[in-house]
Formats: C-alpha cells, sequence, structure tokens
C-alpha cells in the first residue's frame, strides 16, 4: 500500500506530500461517515484533506487521510469481478485525488476529469500488482 500510494504521489508530481492511509471495516467506516458526512451506513473510501480550512499551510506537505473499507472494497471486487487488491488501488487513488481537490459530487466536467486522472494513475501504478499484496 506504501508503494502504491508513493507511485501515485509520484506520478501527480508530489513526491514530497504525505498522507496517512487507514484500512478499516463497515463498521469504523460508517462510523466516520455518520460523524463527519452526516451520511448513514459504510462508503468504500472517504478523504480527509488537510490543505483546506482554517490552517492549510501549517504543513505544506500534509495531505490529509485517506479511509477505506476492506470488507467494502471486499464486495464491490467481487461484485466486479476483480481482485480486491485491484479495488483498493482504485479507492486509494481516488482518496488521494481528492486531497489534491479533485471532486466527482459537482458532476459534469469536474467528474468527467476526476474520472479521467483515475484511470489513468491506476494504470501508471498497475504493472506491479504485487504492489497491494
Amino acid at each position: 500500500m506504501r508503494q502504491a500510494a508513493q507511485a501515485i504521489l509520484d506520478a501527480l508530481d508530489s513526491p514530497e506530500a504525505e498522507l496517512s492511509v487507514l484500512i478499516v471495516d463497515d463498521e469504523q467506516i460508517a462510523a466516520l461517515n455518520r460523524e463527519y458526512l452526516q451520511r448513514s451506513g459504510p462508503t468504500n473510501v472517504i478523504a480527509f484533506p488537510m490543505r483546506s480550512g482554517e490552517f492549510p499551510r501549517i504543513s505544506p506537505h500534509l495531505l490529509g487521510d485517506v479511509v477505506i473499507s476492506i470488507q467494502t472494497a471486499a464486495r464491490e471486487a467481487r461484485g466486479a469481478q476483480m481482485h480486491t487488491s485491484e479495488r483498493l488501488l482504485q479507492l486509494l487513488v481516488h482518496g488521494i485525488l481528492h486531497l489534491f481537490g479533485y471532486d466527482h459530487e459537482a458532476g459534469g466536467r469536474q467528474a468527467a476529469e476526476m474520472d479521467s486522472k483515475s484511470r489513468e494513475l491506476v494504470a501508471r501504478v498497475r504493472p506491479d500488482r504485487t504492489m497491494l499484496t
């Protein structure tokens, strides 16, 4: 996971950036989803950016946190007939892109840009499948 995250940061021209990645279960991500996003139930990934808010420049290399539910990722992987590690990579990319300010929830062009960048990054990182095993 660490190698994959570094490869993604390198591809985004931010090799010195820092982030934390937390792998949790559905119960834990549902609690975070409820507390911080006021949404019920588990989700696959949540990103907590540190470059926004009141003091975004205190630690300029610190991007934030990416939280991924392993249970949801595994369920989605089975549904898409892919390996769980492939789905984890997709979710890691998705979360990191959110930390860089990409937003798909607005729809339209922003969603298309995030989708395109996500596919590009997954393709760049994917050749070393051992990164997430």
